[in-house]
């Protein structure tokens, strides 16, 4: 198989940037997109590929500001991709940040890890 292109999704009103480039997956912005599971389709098409033949250490950075019910149920696929990756003996890692004092994206963050079975890390920021 050969090398994957990168991925890039630039971000808009309603949707984050997305960029997987040499296993580093960051999702940054906000996501009030109506059809999240449309928006995160190339995510999941991607990850499937990658899934394939992924480098030692995958690791994905999720800094989301705000996010609408529909992205949960769009981003718990994208991070059982992941698991995926990872029960293949494969190191992945999840760091989940929210500014400081966001007490919904922490909790958010807390409800993603206690579903998930890869190493998920809770992490705050400051502006």
């Amino acid at each position: 198989m050969g090398k994957l292109e990168n991925l890039c999704i630039k971000k808009t009103e309603k949707s984050p940037s997305v960029k997987f480039s040499n296993g580093v997956l960051d999702i940054n912005g906000i996501s009030t997109v109506d059809d999240a599971a449309e928006f995160y389709k190339p995510v999941l098409d991607y990850l499937e590929r990658y899934s394939k033949n992924p480098v030692a250490l995958t690791q994905v950075n999720i800094k989301l500001t705000y996010f609408k019910t529909n992205t949960s149920a769009a981003l718990l696929h994208v991070f059982h991709k992941l698991e995926e990756i990872y029960k293949q003996k494969d190191e992945v890692i999840i760091n989940w940040n929210y500014k400081e004092g966001d007490e919904d994206m922490l909790e958010a963050g807390e409800d993603f890890y206690s579903i998930l079975r890869v190493p998920f890390k809770l992490c705050s920021y400051k502006d």
